[in-house]
């Protein structure tokens, strides 16, 4: 029985090259036994964004709930999810509830969200835009190994019978107090970052680690911080000290780190 995933782009666009080799990629593991299926609306130009609000809102709604669709594959991160969760969920139908959703970075808004709804199928891990990164076929390969048949070698090594969840640390605590802000009492909270200053990193892990519902997380295991950005003057904290600090002064346990991040490593981390 062929497996259909259905790739929609909720922020921003892709362009055809990557849609095309990730179509090989799939070819090359499974031959004709999957078929990726890139909506249009993945192509599509809007200022920032793949499209207007209501065309990104629409295709996902359209590819979520339909019934010849296994799993929704989103196609890259960026920004613009937040624009369109709240009303996208809202018009998911139980055929939506039935599929299997994957992706990070922005798309972790939508991510939470639907946990937060009892979506069970839901997972942080590799896009398709990935395939562009150095190493980037295994990180695809590692994706549709999951997507397709729940490999378990593609997902984050030090995941238990422990329920978890991931997020882009950015992305997590500008969900926080919002109602796309899932209940994770009892989770281990796996958090990434890319691209930030010490002193953000800081700030943002005052904000989460501050909230009362994060507070009730089992613990807090800490991916790659990449690519942090250099101070006007020295912060005087590494990231690994930041993170021991905030975790030390919320109550809540560090649990190390974990193989999680904005690179072709990337594993995957279903939620629950």
């Amino acid at each position: 029985m062929k497996t259909r995933i259905g790739v929609v782009a909720p922020s921003c666009p892709i362009d055809e090259s990557v849609a095309e080799r990730v179509a090989g990629r799939a070819e090359a593991l499974y031959g004709g036994r999957v078929e990726i299926a890139f909506h249009p609306q993945c192509f599509a130009q809007h200022g920032h964004f793949a499209g207007s609000d209501s065309v990104r809102e629409a295709a996902f709604v359209e590819v979520a709930n339909d019934p010849q669709v296994d799993a929704i594959w989103f196609a890259r991160g960026g920004y613009g999810s937040c624009r369109i969760a709240p009303g996208a969920i809202d018009r998911l139908t139980d055929i939506a509830r039935t599929k299997t959703y994957l992706g990070y970075s922005d798309a972790g808004t939508l991510l939470g969200g639907l946990y937060g709804r009892g979506f069970g199928g839901v997972a942080h891990g590799p896009m398709p835009v990935d395939i562009r990164r150095t190493g980037g076929e295994a990180a695809v390969d590692r994706a549709l190994r999951w997507l397709v048949e729940r490999d378990p070698a593609s997902c984050e090594p030090g995941l238990t019978d422990a329920p978890a969840a991931a997020f882009n640390m950015t992305i997590l605590s500008m969900m926080i107090g919002t109602p796309l802000q899932p209940d994770l009492t009892g989770h281990v909270l796996l958090l990434e970052e890319v691209a930030e200053h010490h002193y953000r990193i800081d700030r943002t892990l005052c904000h989460i680690t501050g909230n009362p519902g994060i507070r009730a997380v089992a613990g807090i295991r800490f991916g790659r911080m990449s690519d942090v950005i250099p101070n006007d003057r020295p912060f005087g904290l590494e990231v690994d000290e930041i993170a021991a600090h905030w975790c030390q002064a919320s109550g809540i346990a560090h649990l190390g780190t974990a193989d999680i991040g904005h690179d072709a490593g990337n594993m995957v981390v279903p939620f629950g």
